[in-house]
C-alpha cells in the first residue's frame, strides 16, 4: 500500500489563492523596503517553495541565504527540540533580515532562530510566513510581520510542507488525514 492509500489530501488553498497572496505580500515587502536591499533567510526545507515564489515578487536588490533547522522528524507535531542543521553562510549584520517560514504554529521553533539572528546585529529583522496557526501559539510576543493565511489546528503539506519527506510536491496546500 503506498502513502497516497493511507492518507487522503483535500484540497484547503489553491495554486491560484496561493500565488496570489504570495504576490500582496511581496508589493507589501516593496513598498515597506522602499529600494534598500533585502536579506532573505529561507528556512529550509519546507519554506523553500514558498521563498522562491516570494523573491519573484520583491522588486527590491535581494540576497538569499538558506538555514535547515529541525523540530519535526517523521511526526505530525513538533518535538519542542530545535536542531540547526545548516548555518547561514554570510553575515546578516547591518542587513535589512526578513526570515521566510512557511508555518508558525507552536512557536518555539521561530523564537530560538530569532534569539540567533537578533544576535548577529541585522538592522531590521522581520518575519514572513505562508501559513500561521495561531490556536497551536505556546510562546508569548511572537510578532509575524507578514502571514500569507491564517489557517485552523490542521496538518496541511503541499507547497514544500511534508509529512514524512512526501507530498512538498503538491502546487496547494491540502490538509492531510489518515485513511486507516
Amino acid at each position: 500500500m503506498d502513502d497516497r492509500e493511507k492518507h487522503h489530501i483535500s484540497v484547503y488553498l489553491t495554486e491560484e489563492q496561493l500565488n496570489r497572496r504570495i504576490a500582496e505580500i511581496g508589493a507589501e515587502i516593496t513598498r515597506r523596503f522602499a529600494g534598500q536591499p533585502v536579506y532573505l533567510v529561507c528556512i529550509l526545507k519546507g519554506s523553500v517553495f514558498f521563498t522562491a515564489e516570494l523573491a519573484k515578487r520583491i522588486a527590491l536588490p535581494m540576497t538569499i541565504d538558506f538555514m535547515s533547522v529541525s523540530s519535526y522528524g517523521c511526526k505530525k507535531c513538533s518535538s519542542g527540540v530545535v536542531n540547526i542543521k545548516k548555518d547561514l553562510e554570510h553575515s546578516i549584520e547591518g542587513e535589512n533580515v526578513i526570515v521566510v517560514e512557511d508555518i508558525v504554529d507552536s512557536g518555539h521553533t521561530l523564537s530560538r532562530l530569532l534569539a540567533i539572528f537578533e544576535s548577529r546585529n541585522p538592522k531590521t529583522l522581520t518575519i514572513c510566513t505562508l501559513l500561521d496557526k495561531p490556536e497551536r501559539r505556546e510562546v508569548d510576543g511572537l510578532n509575524v510581520d507578514y502571514t500569507g493565511f491564517v489557517i485552523p489546528d490542521k496538518f496541511v503539506v503541499g507547497f514544500g510542507m511534508d509529512y514524512d519527506q512526501r507530498y512538498r510536491n503538491l502546487p496547494y496546500i491540502g490538509i492531510l488525514e489518515e485513511t486507516e
